[in-house]
């Protein structure tokens, strides 16, 4: 696995779920761009409340960025094709909200000081 740092937009709505040991988790896609232009699709699951939360506050096409433990892998398609994919466990969860709301604590503090 890779400790990684992705940026992308949602593709569709995040799902909660539970294991068998009733532990909720969520997951979710994100579509990313490769380094070449094309959109990667990265599956997502969380286990960490605060993660869970950020995500399901989110909706489809929405900007986000996820910080965890990368898998790059391989899927087929419907018509055969074989594609790359990304699979990653997210620790941690940035919008475009914690951003916005981290900006206005530094200024508070930069005022303060």
């Amino acid at each position: 696995m890779i400790d990684a740092l992705i940026s992308g937009r949602l593709y569709g709505a995040p799902k909660q779920g539970e294991d068998k040991t009733g532990n909720p988790y969520t997951t979710a896609k994100v579509k990313v761009a490769a380094g070449n232009g094309d959109m990667l699709l990265c599956g997502v699951i969380a286990f960490d409340s605060s993660a869970q939360t950020a995500l399901l506050a989110l909706d489809d096409g929405d900007s986000v960025a996820l910080s965890g433990s990368l898998s790059p892998k391989v899927y087929q398609t419907k018509d055969g094709e074989y594609r790359p994919g990304l699979d990653m466990v997210a620790h941690a969860v940035l919008t475009e909200y914690h951003v916005n709301r981290k900006r206005k604590a530094m200024e508070v503090a930069a005022a303060d000081a």
